[in-house]
């Protein structure tokens, strides 16, 4: 996308350098993880990975040290987008 100009200030694009890659949260108390794509409504993620269960530390925690995690490689997820309560982007590797 090119710059654009309002009122005579010119407006760049973001440029993110992070990954796709976040835990979602959902509805119910689902926890995945993948490679986010967002389409017609819904969340897609690939190279996903099941949070199961963590111990001994608290969600931020297991974000730092997957170790104390309990995560299962899951099939991809379709997420339907009305129903993730939080999204927290991870590096590009987390939970692989």
């Amino acid at each position: 996308m090119d710059n654009v100009i309002i009122n005579g200030i010119e407006y760049a694009p973001i440029k993110s350098t992070a990954g796709t890659r976040a835990i979602i949260v959902v509805d119910r108390g689902w926890i995945f993880a993948g490679d986010v794509t967002r389409i017609n409504g819904r969340i897609i993620l690939k190279r996903a990975v099941h949070v199961f269960r963590w111990e001994s530390v608290g969600f931020v925690g297991m974000i730092a040290n997957t170790k104390k995690a309990d995560l299962r490689p899951s099939p991809d997820v379709d997420i339907p987008e009305g129903a993730e309560i939080f999204c927290v982007p991870v590096a590009d590797d987390w939970g692989l």
